[in-house]
């Protein structure tokens, strides 16, 4: 009896067991339920071109397929979807503002056909349909919206942003894979203003310079001082030069110009006086040295004066080798430019860029009216400009 028993127990318990396993396949007991879910992509990003509020912005979509999953077979979509606070409606921002990329770009249009995918905003979704191309798992897709979309034809139209601060949800989803999703962030936040103040800076300088140097080509005869140009006894017939270095350091968004003008022609107590470059005639554009004509009962060809600069300014055309304008008395003659912002430390540094030399000469012939007290004053004048 007592072997029987021990025989009959475990029939009874095998019964039971499998009892209980059909009553639970009948009505679901969650401890045998195998539930189905969606799979999550990877490396899910939205990277902005304007995180700022209300700012209109490009949107750079990334996530790789799931390894594990089936990818994206034909017919299958990919659906982003943006919060309401978004602006992105079919008037503004449609497929040819879409790139799509996955190993490949892949062309886009209203809808699928072949191998070029679907792309279709209703509301706050894109949703994007493949035609024809499966997409293996484990495959990086990339998807641009935006002006930054430029394959098949140029984007357009960008995604604006919400008005207030805050982090949102872009979620992905679609039929792709196995109904794989996932959801990435993007901060909205203000911009931030970034101010500063840089103080101008502007220093001119006249020197001197000495008789053993030139000028744009022509011997200096006659030592200068940053104050004074004496050109002492003139000999006729004979030209002399003196000159002037200018130097400018300013910070000026758009450099600077320096003009000089003469307030007269060099003049006597008698009312004698030596013109300007050639023979009076205020001379503009720069031209080789020529000496006065000399023409009795002619006052203005006695003599005269002109000017040159070692700079290339532009102003009635630059000055070449030992070429001379005479007109700086009845208006200011630039002789000295540049068009962004300067420096020097040294005399030599950066010639005819925050630096030059600029000469004068003398000629006068016999005829030239005999006096011990010609003056002339000059006037430079240094402008930035910001």
């Amino acid at each position: 009896m007592q072997y029987i028993a021990l025989l009959r127990t475990p029939t009874r318990s095998i019964a039971a067991f499998l009892l209980l396993t059909v009553i639970s396949w009948s009505i679901g007991l969650p401890t045998f339920i195998h539930k189905a879910r969606a799979a999550s992509l990877n490396n899910v990003s939205d990277l902005l071109s304007d995180s700022g509020l209300a700012a209109v912005s490009d949107h750079t979509i990334t996530f790789t397929t799931d390894l594990e999953g089936a990818g994206i077979a034909a017919d299958e979509t990919i659906t982003i979807t943006f919060p309401a606070s978004f602006n992105i409606s079919t008037s503004s921002v449609d497929f040819e503002d879409i790139d799509l990329f996955a190993g490949a770009d892949l062309p886009l249009a209203a809808a699928p056909s072949g191998s070029t995918w679907g792309a279709v905003i209703a509301g706050q979704v894109l949703t994007l349909t493949n035609g024809d191309t499966p997409i293996a798992a484990g495959t990086a897709v990339t998807i641009e919206i935006g002006n930054h979309a430029s394959f098949g034809s140029q984007g357009n139209a960008q995604i604006t942003n919400p008005s207030a601060n805050g982090s949102y949800v872009i979620a992905i989803a679609g039929t792709q894979g196995d109904n794989d999703t996932a959801d990435t962030r993007v901060y909205i936040v203000e911009h931030v203003l970034v101010t500063a103040e840089v103080e101008t800076i502007f220093d001119f300088e006249v020197a001197a310079v000495v008789d053993t140097e030139t000028v744009n080509g022509s011997a200096i005869d006659i030592t200068s001082t940053p104050t004074a140009l004496a050109f002492g006894v003139l000999v006729p017939n004979a030209s002399t030069t003196m000159a002037q270095d200018l130097r400018v350091k300013t910070n000026a968004r758009n450099g600077f110009v320096v003009t000089v003008q003469a307030d007269g022609n060099l003049e006597s107590a008698t009312g004698a006086d030596i013109d300007t470059f050639i023979d009076d005639d205020g001379t503009a554009i720069p031209t080789g040295w020529v000496v006065p004509t000399a023409t009795i009962d002619d006052e203005s060809s006695y003599g005269h004066e002109g000017i040159t600069s070692e700079d290339d300014i532009n102003v009635d055309g630059p000055f070449g080798a030992m070429q001379y304008a005479g007109n700086f008395v009845t208006a200011p003659r630039p002789v000295f430019s540049h068009n962004g912002p300067v420096t020097w430390t040294n005399p030599t540094d950066s010639p005819d860029i925050a630096t030059t030399r600029v000469g004068y000469t003398i000629e006068i012939s016999a005829l030239q009216e005999a006096a011990d007290d010609y003056t002339q004053t000059l006037r430079y004048v240094a402008t930035p400009t910001f």
